[in-house]
């Protein structure tokens, strides 16, 4: 059994872990992730929504407002989830720290977890874009942290790029093997 305190921890959206946490009770498990990241990093499991005690499954949200400051609104019913969210982020934000991250990968299109470009919406129409709130919140209280979303990591060019980060942010260098690359 191999000890996992040693390994340099990454966090994930629990989603792509295989944790049926996402809003229709289902889950994104990501192959490269779940089967070849996890046998060489320790991966912390992320669900902002639910923990910021949303339920599975919940009703689809979406940013809408200002782009710089963005609210997390539920669709259909409209409640505005983002104090909740924001109050999560300030807490995890703190508690992950204890975790030393070394890197981060989220999930692409979740108004909490894309950590680049997701639409704003205005009055029904897209006004902007913005990070998700927590990622934003992840970057803004970890500047220097590698982040990204699964998909780019299928790209064998960024998945390389990013476990080089992740490595020379932990202090530590491995062989590209453990990248998954064939050298």
């Amino acid at each position: 059994m191999t000890d996992t305190s040693t390994l340099i921890a990454i966090g994930v959206s629990a989603c792509l872990l295989g944790e049926r946490v996402r809003y229709n009770g289902g889950h994104k498990a990501e192959p490269y992730i779940t089967d070849t990241l996890n046998r060489f990093f320790r991966l912390i499991p992320v669900c902002p929504e639910v923990g910021c005690g949303m339920s599975i499954p919940r009703e689809a949200m979406r940013l809408e407002g200002d782009p710089a400051a963005p609210r997390l609104v539920a669709i259909q019913s409209r409640i505005d989830m983002t104090g909740p969210m924001l109050e999560y982020c300030r807490t995890t934000v703190r508690e992950l720290e204890r975790e030393q991250l070394c890197g981060f990968i989220f999930k692409k299109g979740s108004p909490s977890c894309e950590p680049y470009r997701i639409d704003v919406f205005r009055d029904g129409m897209p006004a902007g874009h913005a990070s998700g709130l927590f990622a934003a919140a992840i970057v803004k209280h970890f500047p220097r942290l590698p982040v990204e979303h699964e998909e780019r990591l299928r790209d064998p060019a960024v998945r390389e790029a990013f476990i080089e980060r992740v490595l020379e942010y932990g202090g530590r260098k491995h062989p590209r093997a453990e990248t998954g690359r064939k050298t």
